[in-house]
């Protein structure tokens, strides 16, 4: 457990965020010290982006980069090999009777179930995540946590979704939780990791900026929204919150760290008002897999019959696409 003594990595940082590391004072200090969040600010800013319309054009170039940024999801408790080797084939050919739709960009599942996900997509370059760390909750000894992310990743996992300890966070013992990040990206070794903050469970915005730049600190190649088991999920202007942090890491340590917004994103209209929030907030060079997803399982199905409806004049309904 850290101590207002113990020493951490602050490696390849500059120097002032390098020092803000050092120990559980400077940490808090550094967190604490993040300008606050203008509530009716972010949330006036991101109900004026929403009211954005698209024409056709772009409208058929943002449902083809939503599709691409899908991190296609199935976490529940009934989940077999068949329904991932089904999900997979989804992933693969998103549209059999249009080879020109995009791939998305991986499939979520737990960790037992990815060896099944990568024999699947095998030959691809669609990605497999996993989540760990007792998701949902975050609530295990840290041994347990690691076990479960080193197990995703010799199975395959190129991508780990941990969870954070809330409770932890809300109690302010973000030396803990610096630690147990900074453990976890080094049980992932090659694989990318994100790191879900649970938004909906950490009341205030500023406190979605502190535990993004503590996410980041530690070494988070993404930072999430949610888990999708708890409610609100993702949201508008949490997500502005997030991609903020992201453009002004970017500002301090020219490193690129991306966003992931998961739980509640069920249609095209959703997916294209986020995508306005990306460029417009963190820039268009988060329009881009590698930098922004979406953790979604019915959203392609939209996506999918969005898209032929730009195509065809009409309305295909879900008759026409393969729904989950």
């Amino acid at each position: 457990m850290a101590t207002p003594t113990t020493a951490r990595s602050g490696e390849g940082l500059p120097p002032e965020l390098a020092d803000a590391t050092r120990d559980e004072t400077t940490l808090r200090r550094f967190l604490h010290g993040l300008p606050g969040v203008d509530q009716v600010g972010v949330e006036q800013r991101a109900a004026g982006l929403a009211t954005r319309s698209i024409k056709k054009a772009s409208k058929l170039q943002a449902i083809d980069m939503a599709i691409a940024m899908v991190d296609l999801t199935t976490l529940e408790g009934a989940d077999t090999p068949g329904k991932v080797r089904s999900l997979c084939a989804k992933a693969r050919r998103p549209d059999p009777e249009r080879p020109d739709v995009p791939q998305v960009a991986a499939v979520c599942v737990y960790p037992d179930l990815v060896a099944t996900a990568v024999e699947a997509l095998r030959g691809t370059p669609i990605g497999v995540a996993s989540v760990a760390t007792a998701f949902p909750s975050g609530r295990a000894a840290r041994e347990v946590k690691l076990a479960d992310v080193k197990q995703a990743v010799a199975a395959g996992a190129s991508e780990v979704d941990m969870v954070i300890d809330r409770g932890a966070f809300l109690s302010g013992r973000y030396g803990l939780l610096f630690d147990e990040i900074q453990a976890v990206k080094a049980a992932c070794g090659d694989a990318h990791l994100k790191v879900i903050l649970e938004t909906g469970e950490l009341v205030t915005y500023d406190n979605v900026r502190r535990a993004s730049w503590l996410a980041l600190l530690a070494g988070g190649d993404f930072i999430k929204t949610s888990t999708g088991k708890v409610s609100p999920a993702a949201t508008l202007p949490v997500t502005h919150v997030m991609l903020q942090a992201v453009h002004d890491w970017h500002k301090a340590t020219g490193q690129l760290r991306g966003v992931k917004p998961a739980g509640g994103i069920r249609d095209t209209k959703t997916a294209v008002r986020y995508l306005v929030a990306v460029n417009e907030v963190a820039g268009p060079r988060w329009l881009d897999p590698k930098l922004f997803r979406f953790g979604a399982s019915s959203l392609l199905n939209d996506l999918l019959m969005q898209r032929r409806t730009q195509l065809e004049g009409h309305y295909s309904g879900p008759d026409y696409v393969t729904v989950d």
